[in-house]
Parts: structure tokens; sequence; C-alpha cells
């Protein structure tokens, strides 16, 4: 296995690149939405991804029938329904800081729902750092609302959160120690999956031919490098730095997702989106502070927004 620096400045460099990678994946999903219908976008996204994937999934030997379904079951929740949902709502007009805002509850869902399963201890710290999270948000989509975004459109980033939230739980439970899949391998079977899935999807509503434009494959390209990147920093983070210390450093994308959409898209930056992410930067220090909090690792998806993933998704 390759050695790591584990210095403080080896540290932060992984830190940074999670940051930025994780958050180009929201950025990724707006310029997808600019350059084409999210069908298209997604099925182009995972046929590339598959296709750059395709060696780590030819590569050793062949998974049974038992994790075929589970990869399946992983890709339709943590692939698909997430990214279609952070995708379409990119082209319903929810702004790309807002989406990963909503997307930044999801470790705070998966930890209340690990203790109501039994699986790990509650602290007071979790909780109001739940209720700040879900505070800054609230604030956030107020913002959004009274500046014409529709309610419905705020409805679909909470659903690609709730349900890349429900894959990471059955992740966590289908994983075995002893024979777990390696990572490359889960995201190019994963990757297929999704490919299969958008491409039907893309065909039966006539959206699968590409535009030919310049602008619609370098979205594509941002989407796929953004998915696979930052399932890679994740990686990084967790293995050499923790899981808490990742999980933790994704509350911190809605921010620099904000700050890229600004400068990029010169979408507004409200007083009601800083306001929104001050308080959720606040529930970020009070469950960081929270000595329990579960080491738990998302299932690959991110996020992205791509990937998603992985708890919290990258789209």
């Amino acid at each position: 296995m390759t050695s790591f620096p584990t210095t403080p400045r080896a540290s932060a460099i992984r830190a940074t690149a999670l940051v930025l990678v994780w958050s180009s994946g929201f950025i990724g999903a707006e310029l997808g939405a600019r350059a084409a219908p999210p069908a298209t976008s997604l099925a182009w996204r995972f046929l590339v991804t598959a296709v750059v994937l395709l060696p780590w999934l030819l590569r050793g030997g062949g998974l049974d029938r038992r994790e075929w379904a589970c990869q399946a079951v992983l890709a339709l929740l943590c692939q698909c329904l997430y990214l279609a949902g952070v995708f379409q709502a990119a082209a319903a007009g929810v702004p790309a800081g807002t989406s990963a805002l909503i997307a930044s509850l999801q470790p705070a869902l998966v930890l209340t729902a690990a203790v109501l399963l039994g699986s790990s201890r509650l602290k007071a710290g979790h909780v109001v750092g739940l209720v700040l999270g879900s505070a800054g948000v609230a604030l956030t989509a107020a913002g959004d609302l009274r500046a014409g975004v529709d309610i419905a459109a705020l409805v679909l980033p909470l659903s690609a959160m709730l349900s890349l939230s429900a894959g990471t739980l059955l992740q966590q439970r289908w994983t075995t120690s002893d024979r777990p899949t390696p990572l490359m391998r889960t995201l190019a079977v994963q990757a297929v999956f999704g490919a299969v899935f958008f491409t039907a999807y893309a065909a039966a509503t006539g959206d699968l031919a590409p535009p030919p434009t310049a602008r619609f494959w370098t979205a594509t390209t941002w989407a796929v490098l953004a998915g696979i990147g930052s399932y890679g920093a994740y990686y990084l983070v967790t293995t050499h730095d923790g899981a808490p210390r990742a999980s933790t450093l994704l509350y911190i994308t809605p921010a620099a997702t904000a700050l890229w959409a600004t400068l990029m898209f010169a979408q507004p930056l409200r007083t009601t989106t800083i306001a929104g992410l001050l308080v959720s930067a606040l529930a970020v220090a009070v469950f960081t502070r929270s000595d329990s909090t579960p080491r738990t690792q998302p299932a690959p998806t991110r996020p992205h927004a791509e990937q998603g993933t992985p708890a919290q998704g990258d789209p």
C-alpha cells in the first residue's frame, strides 16, 4: 500500500483537496444543467465514468450474486436517485450552495438513524448540532423561496439527501470487515449500473443524444473528474485522518460551493444564505466537540452531484 505523509501540512492539503473537489461536484451539476437536460448529462456522465473505471471492474475475481445485488441497490440509492435529485434541482433553479447545504445534513441524519437503531450512543452535542444544521438549511431555503425558487424544487435535493442516507445505512449494514470490496471496484460496478439506468431513461425520454457543443463535453468532463476525484480525496482523508474528520470537512463544502457558484455563475450570495452557512458552521463546531461522533463512511456514489456520496454525496 502506498504510504502518504501524516504531517499536519499533509493533513491540511488532504482536507483542502476534499473540500474543493467535493464541492466541485455541485458545480458540475450546475454546468450540466446549463448545457443539456438532466437525463442527458447524467447518462453521459455515467457512460464516460464507466469506461474510465472499467479496468478496475475487470481486475481480479468476479463478484458473487449477493454482491451484485447489493451494489445494484446501493447504485440506485446512492448514485441514480441521489444524482437525479441534485441535477434536477440545478435545472429547476435551486442554487448550488443550497443543494450542498441540504446534502450536508446527511451525516447528522445517518447518526440519528444509527442512534434509533441502537448502533450508536446519542450525546447532547449531536442533538444541538442536528438542530443547528437544520436551522441553517431552513434559513437558506427561506431566502431562496423569497427569491422565487419553487418549493417543489427544494424537495428535489432533500429527497436526494434522504436517498443517499438510506443507501449509506444499508452500505454500513452490508459491509463485512473480513472481505470488503475495494473502493475503485465498487465505484466501477456502481458506475456501470448508473450508466445502464440513465442510458435507458434518457433513451425512453428522447434525451440520450448529446448536444454537439464544447460546453456539454466540458460539463461532462468536469462531472466525471469531480465524481472520481471526490471519492479518492474522501478515501485518503478517512484512511489517514479518520472518518470523523472527513465528515466534519463535508460540512464546509456548502460554503465553498456557494462561493464557487457566485464566482462562476453570478448566483447571488444572499444574506439568508450567509446566515444559513454561519449557523451550519456552528453546527460543525458542535459535532466536532462531540467525542462520540461515529466513524461512519458513506457509501460510494458522490459527490458529488456526483458522488454524490458516501454518506454525504457528491454529485
